[in-house]
């Protein structure tokens, strides 16, 4: 842990300009990151006081490239961090409480006395922190004190970049780093946020969200086995494409569609019970294909639909993987644009059935295609129904790509991501790292942390 004005004075220096650049996106973002950091350490002051020690840590956002809604399914992903993050300035405490304050919202403060979920009334962001508390002790290692925190968060909630996911990552981290000795790795605080997501958010999500930001980079991850997914980095440089990675937030309200999220799993998982099975990864695509009439007496044609979404898209995302291991982008596209055609017609997921008349994903997607002209991709990024749209733009476009999305959908709506090396990690609290990060130009992925 550092003095505030130990703080400071690293964030101030030279050297952690690489660390900005790393963490913020690039050389011409690393100031901007920089000073992110060090008005958050103003806020924690203004929260906390300044006599404390502190440490702060950064877990990012996530896009899905490949595999929507396959995770579930013990399928194949894609998927990148990004770098719009969320940021906590933490400082111990000497009783068993634990408070959070997110710029924006109510402080959440719980008990580690108290660790059981909550369940007579709608979660909150203080059952997430229950939550990754819980499953610290369930696997031996129980907080013995709390913490004060403060986060501000570049990650829009409700945008599918997954605030929620990178907000799990970041609790995880701060405990693995404070009362672990960091001996968790990225893996098991991805599952840990899973978990917490799933028996106290009492939201029924897949573990992509979690790895994507705790692992960092591009990975292509196979859920054959959720409990040890096979992980493997996609060293593809982005940024020398031609093409500008956008995300269109369409203005939809997430706050009312967890009945239709949790209908994809559900109903995927309904065609494979009808073969024995728990999920679509164990049952032979052939064997679904042949059952198609018993299938939709059984189970509906809208079952049937997105069970035949997941065996193509599983296998698209293994061939977007392939196709930027051997860097052929043309190629990674194509699949990209062929995974929003299927998550449209046969997934199902562009608008809530419930009601039709609200389609601002279908509207971004029809004046996006007609600007981009066939050229580059454009596909329902994320859980769908009420979120964003994800695009790859030929940068000579993009000027042209925005104006459309904000002529319709609202200025500022059309977003610029760069994919981030890195995932959910300390950025500051011991000296140990900093140099040996800035002269090698790179990062450990098995470490989950860059610190100062």
């Amino acid at each position: 842990m550092k003095t505030i004005e130990e703080a400071r004075r690293l964030l101030q220096s030279e050297e952690f300009m690489h660390i900005a650049a790393v963490l913020g996106g690039g050389e011409d973002l690393a100031e901007a990151y920089r000073n992110r950091l060090l008005c958050a350490i103003d806020s924690f002051v203004q929260l906390y006081g300044s006599g404390r020690e502190i440490a702060i840590f950064s877990a990012p956002g996530r896009t899905e490239l490949g595999g929507n809604h396959t995770d579930h399914q013990h399928g194949h992903v894609l998927a990148a961090s990004i770098n719009l993050d969320v940021i906590a300035v933490v400082a111990r405490r000497e009783d068993t409480t634990i408070r959070v304050h997110s710029e924006g919202f109510p402080e959440d403060e719980i008990s580690l006395e108290e660790l059981e979920p909550v369940t007579d009334k709608k979660p909150t962001a203080a059952e997430l922190i229950r939550g990754i508390a819980a499953r610290f002790k369930q696997y031996g290692c129980p907080l013995e004190t709390g913490f004060d925190a403060y986060t501000t968060s570049q990650v829009m909630a409700g945008s599918g970049l997954s605030s929620s996911a990178a907000f799990e990552v970041l609790l995880g981290n701060i405990c693995n780093a404070l009362y672990a000795e960091n001996r968790f790795t990225p893996v098991e605080l991805a599952q840990m946020g899973q978990y917490a997501e799933n028996v106290y958010f009492q939201k029924p999500c897949g573990l992509m969200d979690q790895m994507a930001s705790s692992v960092g980079g591009a990975v292509a991850i196979d859920f054959a086995n959720p409990m040890l997914p096979a992980v493997h980095p996609v060293a593809f440089d982005f940024s020398r494409t031609g093409y500008v990675l956008c995300i269109v937030d369409t203005g939809g309200n997430h706050a009312d569609l967890t009945a239709e999220y949790a209908a994809i799993p559900a109903e995927m998982q309904e065609v494979a019970k009808y073969f024995g099975k728990d999920v679509l990864a164990e049952v032979p695509s052939a064997q679904v294909l042949c059952s198609i009439p018993e299938l939709r007496k059984a189970c509906g044609d809208r079952a049937v639909l997105r069970a035949m979404h997941f065996y193509r898209e599983d296998g698209r995302a293994q061939g977007e993987s392939d196709a930027l291991d051997r860097g052929d982008f043309e190629a990674f596209l194509h699949l990209v644009q062929n995974s929003g055609q299927s998550s449209y017609c046969l997934l199902q997921n562009v608008y809530p059935s419930s009601a039709p008349e609200d389609q601002p994903i279908s509207i971004a997607l029809a004046v996006g295609s007609a600007v981009l002209g066939g050229r580059g991709a454009i596909r329902v990024h994320g859980g769908g129904f009420g979120g964003t749209v994800q695009a790859f733009v030929p940068a000579v476009l993009l000027s042209q790509f925005q104006e459309g999305m904000e002529s319709v959908l609202g200025k500022g709506c059309c977003h610029v991501l760069r994919i981030r090396s890195v995932g959910g990690m300390t950025v500051l609290i011991f000296c140990a790292v900093l140099l040996k990060v800035c002269l090698l130009g790179q990062t450990d992925r098995r470490e989950n942390s860059l610190s100062i």
